[in-house]
């Protein structure tokens, strides 16, 4: 196992209308820094946090903090108030007698407008176990979903986008029957242009119902390999923004939300369609006649993080995968009395906690779907991320028994740099055979 920590430890404030630590065009910046340079620490170790606040680039003299300290996700178990020395100063955030993450929440007046910010460290993290049990019918109920799909016929429709296509990249739009007759997906497949045959990669999306946009990783074609960007709810990626809100506002939130439907019952779950359509999207790929025949990597960020494990667990095709701070995570984990994955079922949704959804979302849990992999894994979080906790991430790292490696950015949130993404594509071409 390989694990690298980034080092860029400034971090800076969110407003009191926006949760994210980075907002745009701001005159407060605040810097945190944990004593220890990881952000980690051992149980029963106290950790403190020096804080600084500056407007305009100049240190807040005698401005009054509020921070409250807790368990990541949980309510906090203490609070107080600090005034700060020309702009600094220091903030225990106790210990942890478990394995975990404690979070320390910040917020500072100036001019009668509130600024907020908060900071995570961790507690022997990489002793963190899944709270979610391994069902004895795993793998037998996976493997007969995946042979009853396999009965569908493969359809294809594939159109030239020309609007996502440059001289080094033809765009197509792909249209999939997945899973069952009449249910399809969508995906945008970019190829590079010039003679060859290339690497694949999947990638499978993140959360919610949205439009698509692949210019974003047009550059994975411009280097020599074929990417398709994948959508799994069978609506069209191409509609606009308007159309695709009102689309989502129609399947809800919280209770209403795909993500709990059907989970009284393992075969009707909604993620069942959406994890056996990913096995379909790489029959499609496979056919490919500029795929290599060799490397086929499932890739994806936060939900698609999610899927791209998944997938890899489900099918042996996959040759490497590489996933960013994935969803669907021990998501029972709350009732271990500590942060549990996106959605926070046990904390958002009402109605949750009964036999049988917990029974369920065994079948679904990425953890479980980890344990299966043996090919390399390619793993990237931060500590601030609170849609995605970095207590699930670690789970499910902790949980892989393949060759890995993790890439630790602390300071990030629910994102992942430009350089990051740089930093997933040249792994994926360090495991190409």
């Amino acid at each position: 196992m390989k694990a690298y920590c980034s080092l860029l430890f400034f971090i800076v404030l969110t407003s009191s209308v926006t949760a994210q630590n980075y907002p745009s065009r701001s005159n407060v910046l605040w810097v945190t820094e944990p004593d220890h340079t990881d952000w980690l620490y051992q149980v029963g170790e106290e950790a403190k946090v020096a804080i600084s606040l500056f407007e305009f680039g100049i240190p807040a003299d005698k401005v009054t903090v509020h921070y409250s300290v807790g368990p990541e996700m949980l309510e906090p178990d203490s609070e107080g108030t600090i005034t700060l020395d020309q702009g600094k100063g220091i903030i225990s955030l106790g210990t942890a007698t478990a394995p975990g993450f404690r979070d320390c929440w910040l917020t500072a007046t100036l001019h009668g407008q509130p600024y907020k910010h908060h900071v995570k460290v961790g507690f022997e993290p990489e002793k963190l176990k899944p709270y979610t049990a391994f069902p004895a019918d795993f793998e037998a109920f996976w493997e007969q979903a995946k042979r009853e799909a396999a009965q569908t016929p493969m359809e294809v429709e594939k159109v030239f986008v020309p609007e996502y296509s440059n001289e080094k990249v033809d765009c197509y739009l792909v249209k999939l029957q997945a899973y069952k007759k009449g249910q399809q997906v969508y995906g945008y497949l970019t190829i590079p242009k010039k003679d060859g045959q290339f690497p694949v990669v999947f990638a499978p999306p993140g959360a919610g119902i949205k439009p698509m946009n692949p210019l974003k990783h047009l550059f994975y074609a411009e280097n020599g390999v074929i990417r398709f960007d994948m959508e799994i709810h069978g609506i069209r990626p191409d509609l606009d923004a308007k159309t695709y809100k009102e689309i989502s506002n129609a399947f809800g939130q919280h209770n209403n939300s795909y993500l709990v439907n059907g989970l009284d019952d393992r075969d009707n779950y909604y993620m069942k369609k959406v994890y056996l359509s990913c096995v379909r999207a790489l029959d499609f790929l496979t056919t490919l006649p500029e795929w290599d025949g060799k490397n086929l990597i499932a890739q994806g960020g936060s939900q698609g993080g999610a899927l791209a494990l998944v997938t890899a667990g489900l099918d042996d095709r996959i040759t490497a995968c590489a996933a960013n701070h994935p969803t669907l995570s021990d998501m029972a984990g709350y009732k271990a009395g500590r942060a549990g994955g996106y959605p926070h079922l046990y904390k958002k949704v009402d109605g949750m906690d009964t036999p049988q959804k917990l029974k369920t979302l065994e079948y679904y849990d990425v953890v479980n779907f980890a344990k299966l992999i043996d090919v390399p894994v390619f793993m990237t979080w931060g500590y601030n991320d609170n849609t995605c906790p970095p207590t699930t991430s670690y789970i499910v790292y902790n949980s892989l028994n393949t060759e890995k490696e993790a890439y630790i950015t602390p300071i990030n949130e629910h994102w992942v740099s430009e350089h990051t993404r740089r930093v997933i594509l040249d792994w994926i071409k360090t495991r190409l055979q």
